[in-house]
Formats: C-alpha cells, structure tokens, sequence
C-alpha cells in the first residue's frame, strides 16, 4: 500500500515563547560580535542523552557479510556513558568528553575545565569565551550552582566568559545539537557493548 516506516524528524518547536524574535536577534548579535574579535573564541557546548552500553539494535547499517545479532530480550545494560562536546564554531573543530556520571553542572563545568586545559595554549591569544549553551535545567542561568562554576572557571582560567542562550524549546538551533547526528552516523549498525567500540573509532 506504499507505506514504509520513516525516522521521527525535529520540526517545528511545540511551544513558543513571545520573546523568541528579540531573543535570536540578541544571540545573532553576540555572536557575530564574537566572530570578528579575534580575541575571542565561540564554543556551542551541549550534551546527548545516555548511550547504553550491551549489544542493542541502533537501527544503523553495517558493512558486516554476516548480520549483527543482537538482543531482543534481557535488555540490561551493561554500563552508560554521557557525551558532552565542546564545538569550536568558526573552526569546526569538535571535542567530544565522555563520563560515567550523571548530567549534572558539576559534569558540564568539570568537562570544560577539561577541555580549556588541553587547549589553553592553542587559544593563548583569547580573553572572551562566548559560549552558546541551550536552556537545559542543568546549565540555566538560573541554576545557582553551574554559575558559581563558571565564575570560578573564569576566574582560574583569566578569561571573560559570556554566556550566550537559545531561546527556550529552540535548542535545535544550538550547532552542536547537529554533530550528535554526525556522532551517530560514525557507529551506524555498530553493537556498542564496550567503551573500546564507543570510544576508538579505529575499532568500528
């Protein structure tokens, strides 16, 4: 009858807020002002939910002669990672941190901290990091104890750190909510039932 199953895609966002307009022309704003000072560097940070880890279907195809079995049944998992990336907007330069915990702000801030440590000498020249989180619960500007780690953050790195939010319900506008698409398409069919195949891509 000519039907045939189809991925969900992200439309239009469900709800709006009426300060959306204002809010994308303040955040094109920001960011443009970033991009032309060359002492200043622009990241989109963000997380992907859990990936657990056991031999389950990812819906992907692999290269296999042999068809990849996994498990219809008993779908404990084995253990869970979460990825938290850090694109640098103008370079395309992407850094992808996995941790066991859970998302929390400590999590984001202690992988940025990471993070601007493995970089801080390729990014000597910066003063200002522009960053373009979305407005998840855990790194609002509300959120008492991620702001306290940013200024602490600040404060140990000698940088200015601005804080840049996507309106509420639009995250999928935030770059690096598309690099987890990219990140998916990577392992494809790929049964990720260890850190080894999730995390050294020589292996898949």
């Amino acid at each position: 009858m000519g039907y045939r199953l189809k991925r969900v895609q992200k439309t239009k966002p469900l709800k709006k807020i009426k300060e959306v307009d204002e809010i994308f022309e303040n955040v094109n704003k920001a960011n443009c002002e970033s991009d032309e000072n060359p002492k200043s560097l622009r990241i989109s940070i963000g997380t992907k939910s859990h990936l657990k880890l056991g031999e389950f279907s990812r819906n992907g195809k692999a290269g296999d002669l042999e068809p990849k079995k996994a498990l219809n049944h008993d779908m404990k998992a084995s253990g869970s990672l979460v990825p938290f990336g850090v694109l640098d907007v103008l370079s395309r330069e992407l850094a992808i941190i996995f941790g066991t915990s859970n998302e929390t702000s400590d999590f984001i801030c202690g992988c940025l901290e990471l993070w601007w440590e493995q970089n801080k000498e390729k990014y000597a020249q910066i003063i200002q990091l522009v960053m373009n989180p979305d407005n998840g619960p855990q790194l609002a500007s509300n959120r008492t104890q991620f702001i306290r780690r940013m200024v602490e953050f600040s404060k140990k790195a000698g940088i200015e750190i601005r804080l840049v939010y996507y309106p509420a319900y639009h995250s999928k506008y935030n770059p690096i909510e598309r690099c987890w698409a990219i990140l998916e398409t990577h392992w494809n069919g790929e049964l990720l039932d260890s850190t080894v195949k999730l995390l050294d891509g020589r292996d898949l």
